[in-house]
Parts: structure tokens; C-alpha cells; sequence
């Protein structure tokens, strides 16, 4: 078995005094793996970059037909917990007849930085709408209604997580060994860093009307792609990537150093784990992988942000630099 290769440094002086290791795979339309770094059968957990997957049923099931672009793409984010998020996700919610009570992800303050400050000024007590898995929370209700299924939908005896695992092990091509216990309390699968760069190859080579999976598939990447302020938010890699790619890209990230991207104009599928879980290595990396593929001017000041960039001192002076290493973007 490979083990993690260096993939970004930071350099200060003369040093690179650190170094993050991962695993990385690039898929094409058949699965298979283009390049790699580390171990393509490295068993992770993909955390919330599964989110995608994990709206599959209720999109394939017909569940969704109504729901708009904007609310799949909330279906798939780890959003800000900004009013922009918490308001359509509430509204989503409100025409369900369901309310914050119905959620079972848990409170917690958002994301954001302009939206925690908001509510700590005013002394507002964050809700479960403000969890930054609440648009798939919201998901898996609108799944839940259509089936019929009992209120406990995060429970992995769940149909609604029965049909998540399906979904997942389907895609990935790959029977799951087991789960761990998301931070919004669903069942996250493990699968490989070759399962999910396979999984994502498969969305970008979905073709609309062929049948309700890739039908399905291909609604969730374009909602993505057309509301990226959604699936994160201002500030955020997730957001600030896809509008600065020069083609069509979906990206999520998740806990832990994960990274997935499709590239449905290549028929491409990234994957990608920092194994020491550094979120500063993960979006170098993944940004890095974009200028790779050509779908990311290296130029660009959101590419420039993340890779090569600078990291400043306490009075401003740029003392070190975050690099990925050169088999990495050359």
C-alpha cells in the first residue's frame, strides 16, 4: 500500500517548515484513474464532499421535481449559515409544513464570519436552520415525505438512509465497510479516494434524458454551478473556486481535508485528501489540480489566493508561502 505523498509546503526563508501529505486521483467518464498521488485505495471518509450523493435518491425518486436549482444546490452545501442560506432553507421548510423542530442536524453558529458576528452582537441564539447541513437536512425530509418514512430520518436503518447508502455504493462502485457518525448526525460512508474520484467522473459524464440517475445527476451539478454563493458562501474555497473556473466546475468540500471536484466539459472526476486534515492544504491542492486540468487560470487573483500565496505576519510583511509541490501543478 502507497503511502501519503507531500502535495503543499510552507515555505518561510530558505525551509519548508511544513509539509502536507494526501492522496489525490483524477477519473475519467469510465472511472479510471488519469493520474494519482499517495494511494488511490486509501479508505477515507468523504464527510460532506458526499453531499451530492447523498441528494441522489431524492432527486432520482422523483421527490425533488419541484424543488428548484436553488434548493438542490442548498440539498449539497455546507453553506455560510448567512440569511441568504437560512432564509430559502426555512422557506423550503415552511412549504414541507415542517419547522426548525423537524431538523435533526443540531444547532450550531454559522459559518460565516459577517453572520456569527451578526448574531453574537445581538444576542440571537443560532437554530438548526443555521447548521451549515441544513439544506441536505431540508434533502432528506423532502425525501422522507415522499416515502412515507418515520421522523427519525438520520437513523442509518432509515429509508431514507438506506437509499443514501445504495446510492453511494452504486457510484463509487465499491461495497462500503462501514460509516462514521457525520457532524449533522447522518451516517457518513467510507469508500476510497479512487471510489469518490470515481463517483464524480460518473456525474460528469451524466447525459440529461439518458435516465433518471444520470437525469438526476446532472440536475445537482448544474444547480451547484449556477448558485455557487450557495453550496458555501462569501469567502469560502468552495464558492470563490467555481466562479473564477473558466468552464463549468462543482466543487465541495469536506471536514477534514476533503475535496471533490467534477468536470462535466472533460468528463473528469477529482478526489482528494490532506491526510493530516489540513483545510489550507486542501485548497491549495484542490486549486492547484483546477490550474492542472486547465480550468483555472493560475493568473486569476482567486487562483493566486490559494496557491503560491502569500502568508503574511502580524504588521503585514509577507514572511512565508503555501506551495504545492511541483508534481502537483506541473
Amino acid at each position: 500500500m502507497a503511502h501519503p505523498v507531500p502535495m503543499v509546503e510552507i515555505w518561510r526563508g530558505p525551509l519548508a517548515e511544513s509539509v502536507h501529505s494526501g492522496h489525490a486521483v483524477i477519473c475519467d467518464e469510465r472511472g479510471a484513474i488519469r493520474e494519482a498521488w499517495g494511494d488511490p485505495d486509501a479508505l477515507i471518509l468523504p464527510r460532506s464532499s458526499s453531499k451530492m450523493i447523498q441528494a441522489l435518491p431524492m432527486v432520482e425518486s422523483g421527490a425533488a421535481a419541484d424543488l428548484s436549482a436553488e434548493q438542490l444546490a442548498l440539498s449539497c452545501a455546507s453553506h455560510n449559515g448567512a440569511p441568504e442560506h437560512t432564509a430559502r432553507v426555512s422557506a423550503w421548510m415552511t412549504d414541507m409544513g415542517l419547522g426548525d423542530d423537524d431538523f435533526r442536524c443540531g444547532p450550531h453558529m454559522p459559518m460565516g464570519e459577517a453572520a456569527r458576528n451578526e448574531m453574537i452582537r445581538t444576542g440571537e441564539t443560532p437554530c438548526q436552520v443555521h447548521n451549515n447541513c441544513s439544506g441536505k437536512h431540508a434533502g432528506f425530509l423532502t425525501l422522507t415525505r415522499h416515502m412515507g418514512a418515520g421522523a427519525e430520518y438520520i437513523d442509518p436503518d432509515h429509508p431514507v438512509q438506506r437509499a443514501c447508502l445504495q446510492a453511494f455504493e452504486e457510484v463509487t462502485g465499491e461495497t462500503s465497510p462501514g460509516f462514521g457518525i457525520d457532524g449533522c448526525s447522518v451516517p457518513n460512508h467510507a469508500c476510497t479516494v479512487h471510489g469518490m474520484g470515481r463517483a464524480m467522473a460518473r456525474y460528469a459524464a451524466a447525459q440529461e434524458g439518458a435516465d433518471a440517475r444520470q437525469n438526476a445527476m446532472v440536475r445537482l451539478w448544474q444547480a451547484m454551478v449556477a448558485h455557487p454563493d450557495l453550496v458555501a458562501g462569501d469567502g469560502r474555497a468552495c464558492t470563490e473556486l467555481m466562479r473564477a473556473c473558466s468552464e463549468p466546475v462543482a466543487l465541495k468540500t469536506g471536514a477534514e481535508a476533503f475535496y471533490v471536484a467534477i468536470i462535466p466539459g472533460r468528463k473528469l472526476g477529482v478526489a482528494l485528501k490532506i491526510a493530516d486534515g489540513g483545510t489550507r492544504a486542501a485548497e491549495c491542492s484542490i486549486a492547484s489540480l483546477l490550474i492542472r486540468l486547465g480550468v483555472l487560470d493560475p493568473n486569476h487573483p482567486t487562483a493566486r489566493k490559494y496557491v503560491n500565496a502569500a502568508i503574511p505576519n502580524a504588521r503585514g510583511i509577507d514572511a512565508a508561502t503555501i506551495r504545492p509541490v511541483a508534481s502537483l501543478i506541473a
